[in-house]
């Protein structure tokens, strides 16, 4: 028997192909895994000194100007091929044009580091996700991957990079398969995806960085009056995240239309914001928030926190400052669920928990990430009210969020089938013209 039918018997079951798509996958995730993953950790590590850092010598916010045109500058001379940052990653899976600038990674950490250091609020998903796409795409080119390939690739760096970020491997294989288009997942890419992101997270573990912890002391009892309240906060965490998807559009077109040097864009912005924090006397509502959104599941913070923090983040974001929002929302969703508790029976923790995950789901799109993201960080107990309040948020947040380049693959709501296939931005331009 010569080699050839060899090859065509083999080929003739199924599962051989199938066998050597998976070894072809678990080496290039091996690879991507073990690169995000440690990069991921030297992020982690580097955010955690400088935030420390900006707490010990608060002087330094009133160099926000000089951080801002730092990062303007470093984008206008060498980063506008990569400004448009996660909806560059996804305008680039929808229509493939050219292989994602490897700049773009180093441009996000050192803007994010500086966006930190001076005094911004901002988060680190984006920054993660952006490295992740950025380096993944680069076995494009080494490893010559097809079309379908590079798609695939692309998922599993931005499942890495998010991961790897949050300790959230579960979360960060869904959120890459989810996001992409809104309403649907992206099975095809399911093994790569779930491997990136467990091995970049066991990667950025070697490294000793640690997760922060949430607890939340009590859940409710399932009964149909509590469903129906965590439905009607899931509502509420919804309309937020919508508020905050706009605010941060607001402030970006703002900036984009009345200041034409890009550059002058954050130096204006870390101007207003310098003297905002001056006044205030806080830096609560700047860098990442994380230890008021511990205090969201324990002690009874202030009415006007997630208010606040939607202002601040929505205006350094579109002001050109970089970093994610993830974290902001996760600020934003903890400190209001712990307002909710005024009129809403439920547990102050749970409560905390369901709005720290919900309004992310409403913002990115991606209720089932989010859900499972909740089970990793709070536990299964709360996993019901968890997704209750992801889905909800998921359909009151309507057909907006963080991510414009986002095409819609299944619209939310039967009334809006003629959304179907267009893109956020394309909506929001529609509904402009009316």
């Amino acid at each position: 028997m010569d080699k050839t039918k060899i090859k065509k018997f083999l080929f003739s079951f199924e599962q051989i192909p199938l066998l050597l798509y998976l070894f072809k996958w678990i080496f290039i995730c091996l690879l991507l895994g073990a690169i995000v993953g440690s990069i991921s950790a030297f992020f982690l590590l580097s955010l955690d000194w400088v935030t420390n850092w900006r707490e010990s010598h608060v002087w330094i916010i009133a160099l926000l100007p000089v951080g801002g045109f730092i990062i303007g500058l470093s984008y206008h001379l060498y980063g506008n091929s990569v400004v448009k940052g996660n909806n560059l990653l996804l305008e680039e899976f929808h229509s493939p044009k050219k292989i994602i600038p490897f700049r773009m990674a180093p441009l996000v950490l050192f803007g994010t580091l500086l966006t930190h250091l001076f005094g911004g609020s901002a988060g680190r998903e984006g920054t993660a996700v952006q490295i992740g796409g950025a380096i993944a795409d680069r076995f494009t080119k080494i490893l010559k991957l097809s079309k379908r390939d590079r798609k695939i690739v692309l998922i599993a760096g931005i499942s890495a990079g998010f991961a790897s970020v949050f300790g959230t491997p579960l979360a960060g294989g869904i959120f890459a398969l989810e996001v992409l288009v809104l309403g649907r997942i992206r099975l095809d890419a399911i093994i790569p995806s779930f491997m990136a992101a467990v091995l970049a997270n066991y990667f950025c573990d070697i490294w000793n960085v640690s997760h922060t912890h949430y607890h939340i002391s009590s859940v409710a009892e399932m009964t149909p009056i509590n469903l129906l309240w965590s439905l009607l906060a899931g509502a509420i965490f919804g309309l937020v995240a919508m508020i905050f998807s706009k605010s941060t559009h607001f402030w970006s077109h703002l900036f984009n239309k009345n200041v034409k040097y890009p550059p002058l864009r954050p130096v204006i912005g870390g101007t207003i914001l310098a003297i905002a924090i001056y006044f205030m006397g806080t830096t609560k509502y700047i860098g990442l928030g994380i230890p008021t959104i511990v205090d969201a599941f324990n002690i009874d913070l202030n009415s006007y926190d997630f208010l606040l923090k939607i202002l601040f983040t929505s205006f350094t974001l579109g002001a050109g400052f970089k970093g994610g929002e993830v974290t902001p929302l996760f600020f934003i969703g903890a400190t209001l669920g712990n307002v909710l508790i005024w009129f809403i029976p439920l547990p102050m923790g749970l409560l905390a928990g369901m709005g720290f995950v919900a309004v992310f789901a409403g913002a990115t799109n991606t209720p089932i990430a989010c859900t499972v993201m909740a089970i990793e960080l709070f536990g299964i107990e709360s996993g019901v009210f968890m997704a209750l309040a992801c889905s909800t948020a998921y359909l009151f947040s309507g057909h907006s969020g963080i991510y414009t380049s986002q095409i819609i693959g299944s619209p939310k709501h039967n009334s809006f089938i003629r959304e179907k296939g267009m893109q956020l931005s394309e909506i929001k331009k529609k509904r402009a013209r009316k």
